[in-house]
């Protein structure tokens, strides 16, 4: 197989970059970053394709630990058939891996000596350190079986690694049932600035035997307002959460709960407020537009006529400065397949006196993103060429063959009343017969060195500049001085 698969990749990431990364593994065909169609913004995987395989696979071996705008890739085969990637057959999860020591490339040649490995990753925060877990995906089940038996329980890096078959989150709590919800640790927070370890044992003792029952406090030795009972029943625990959560405590309702861990508890917040507070520019995308070159006439009424004929307006908005047009401003439709439709038309149509420009509109960071997108698949164009011409106008050098005949414009300084006449070849005939006119003659590569001499104009010759020569290999002119 040719092409990999390049995962985890940061928005920074170009072609290029790749580029300059794979072909150390040998010939690239070609190196595509799949970019978002409007924003064509990075989606944070690319594909890689090698003219050979055994490439392919060098570059799996070689980078699958490196990092890239300070993140690890994730490098796999590229498959088109996607089934066996999602049936979770082969699918292992590693856990208490050394965080320092074990990274993807260890991971991947500890393992790779039980069978053909499909993708490797070890979980790593958004600072890439790791998590101490991983997951190994062979191709065949059989494969992450022996995996299973050899390891499991085995240390490495002097850290005994815990290894079984991947489990999906629902399958996990199938199995548990009610038991992967249950708790002893409860959680008690809002308490008064006097309240103590006596004070909650005494509130909570009533419920079950504890474990520990503690009060956190500041610097001061008072009390910071929470803390924690850990009971020996998951049914105590549960009980003291029905009944103490709201109830009032020295002029204060306290509140009580499953104590979480702080990566769970994130989650939860991340989800509660982020479906409560959407993003405010989500609901215009796809059908607000920027429409620029506007006349200087042009005002809010004039440019919402100009796009009503493409379905319902909520608002355009010309931008302004001190009173006067800035040329250009913003339709929102009310939905996308009206925006698309007005692009479509109006984009290059004149209105007033000039033509308009109207693509959808984008954010200040996606317009950013874009540019600097662009700047750098230039860059990439022009260091591509191995002898770039800076200024395209500028004549080429004449390559002189000895066996060809040229024809050459003679610049020879003039006085103001001498008059320099072109004349094309099928001209030329004539004028050598006339009377009174000089002889043509026909210059070759080889007679340029013997110009033909003139004792009539010897004066005139010597005060003048040396003479420059501009070679035309198809010219069909001759330069004649009278």
């Amino acid at each position: 197989m040719n092409s990999l698969y390049v995962g985890d990749l940061h928005q920074n990431v170009t072609e290029a970059d790749l580029n300059k990364m794979f072909r150390e593994a040998g010939p690239i065909s070609s190196v595509r970053v799949c970019r978002d169609r409007v924003t064509h913004r990075s989606l944070g995987y690319a594909y890689v394709n090698f003219y050979q395989p055994d490439d392919a696979e060098r570059a799996l071996l070689m980078f699958s630990n490196d990092m890239l705008e300070g993140r690890y890739l994730r490098i796999m085969r590229s498959d088109p058939d996607r089934t066996l990637r999602k049936s979770g057959v082969g699918n292992i999860f590693i856990r208490n891996l050394d965080k320092k020591s074990i990274t993807n490339k260890n991971l991947y040649e500890t393992f790779s000596a039980f069978g053909d490995i499909y993708s490797s990753k070890v979980v790593c925060d958004e600072n890439g350190h790791s998590k101490g877990y991983g997951y190994i995906q062979y191709k065949t089940q059989e494969a992450a079986d022996r995996a299973i038996e050899k390891l499991n329980g085995m240390l490495m890096d002097n850290e005994k690694v815990f290894i079984e078959r991947f489990k999906s989150r629902k399958e996990r709590e199938e199995v548990l049932g009610a038991k992967a919800r249950e708790f002893n640790n409860v959680f008690v927070k809002n308490l008064g600035r006097d309240t103590n370890d006596e004070t909650l044992m005494e509130l909570f003792g009533k419920y079950g035997p504890t474990v520990s029952v503690k009060v956190m406090k500041d610097d001061n030795g008072k009390s910071s307002g929470f803390g924690f009972v850990c009971f020996e029943r998951p049914e105590d625990a549960q009980r003291a959460v029905n009944e103490m959560s709201g109830k009032e405590l020295n002029g204060r309702l306290i509140y009580v709960g499953r104590a979480q861990k702080k990566a769970e508890r994130q989650t939860l917040l991340k989800l509660k407020f982020g479906q409560k507070k959407p993003d405010p520019k989500a609901k215009y995308r796809g059908i607000n537009l920027f429409v620029k070159n506007l006349d200087d006439a042009f005002d809010d009424h004039r440019l919402r006529k100009a796009f009503s004929e493409f379905g319902t307006i909520i608002s355009a908005k010309v931008m302004t400065e001190s009173g006067r047009s800035k040329g250009f401003g913003f339709v929102s439709l009310s939905s996308p397949e009206e925006a698309t439709k007005a692009v479509t038309e109006m984009n290059g149509r004149i209105v007033g006196t000039k033509p308009l420009y109207v693509a959808l509109a984008q954010s200040k960071e996606q317009r950013q993103q874009y540019l600097a997108d662009r700047y750098k698949q230039r860059m990439v164009s022009v260091m591509a060429v191995p002898n770039p011409i800076i200024n395209s106008y500028q004549p080429p050098i004449p390559q002189v063959n000895p066996n060809k005949t040229f024809y050459f414009n003679v610049y020879i300084p003039q006085a103001q009343s001498d008059a320099a006449v072109y004349y094309f070849s099928n001209q030329l005939a004539q004028l050598s017969s006339s009377p009174g006119m000089m002889p043509v003659q026909r210059i070759t590569t080889q007679a340029l060195g013997h110009r033909p001499h003139h004792p009539a104009r010897a004066d005139a010759a010597t005060a003048m500049s040396k003479p420059q020569y501009n070679c035309h290999e198809s010219g069909s002119w001759l330069l004649m001085v009278s």
